[in-house]
């Protein structure tokens, strides 16, 4: 029905559907989890379905390659790893707002969709916020905030932005998230406009 509004997360074992992601991920959370002298946890991130006037939004951050279609609703790119290497494909990513659009790997999403938020108004602002969302550069922790920015950091900013209550909202199965404070810091920074931002310039 075109009068339907809704949100909803779902949270993706980071890799789905590619071993060398899935690996790599693997041996990070290890190195941090030794360094914080904890056990290993299952990573996950993060990605919004939307359903606004008619039409289902896919809501996702990914590399600007690994989706062919042409017209995928693609509102900000920024560098991977270090800005220098933005000026190369390999090393970019995308925000994306693709109306009728698919996100990679969901059927692998795990205690999901949750439902996040039914109110038109905020469906409303969150596409509104998105094209809003600063080009930082990804797995860095340009912030300053003891997170990297990602996917999940995506998420938590365009929700926290738009006045959502994400308290409790956590991974699957005691998994972390890493990203998802980067994205929360973010918006608390630009709530307070008479404070200093670490945003970079």
């Amino acid at each position: 029905m075109s009068d339907q509004a809704w949100i909803d997360l779902y949270w993706l074992p980071l890799g789905a559907g590619g071993h060398f992601v899935r690996w790599n991920g693997r041996v990070y959370e290890a190195v941090v989890a030794r360094h914080e002298h904890r056990a290993a946890a299952p990573l996950f991130h993060s990605a919004l379905q939307l359903r606004s006037g008619g039409a289902t939004y896919a809501i996702e951050m990914g590399p600007v390659w690994n989706v062919p279609e042409p017209d995928r609703g693609t509102v900000c790119q920024g560098p991977v790893g270090a800005r220098w290497l933005g000026r190369f494909r390999a090393f970019q990513y995308e925000v994306r707002c693709w109306p009728g659009g698919s996100i990679p790997d969901l059927a692998e999403a795990v205690d999901s969709p949750i439902r996040v938020s039914d109110d038109p108004e905020k469906v409303r602002q969150v596409l509104g916020i998105l094209p809003h969302v600063p080009p930082l550069i990804w797995g860095r922790d340009e912030l300053r905030v003891g997170d990297m920015w990602n996917s999940n950091s995506l998420v938590s900013w365009s929700l926290a932005r738009t006045g959502h209550d994400l308290t409790g909202l956590t991974p699957p199965r005691h998994g972390r998230a890493p990203g998802w404070q980067a994205g929360l810091a973010l918006a608390r920074q630009q709530a307070q406009p008479h404070q200093p931002k670490r945003l970079p310039t």
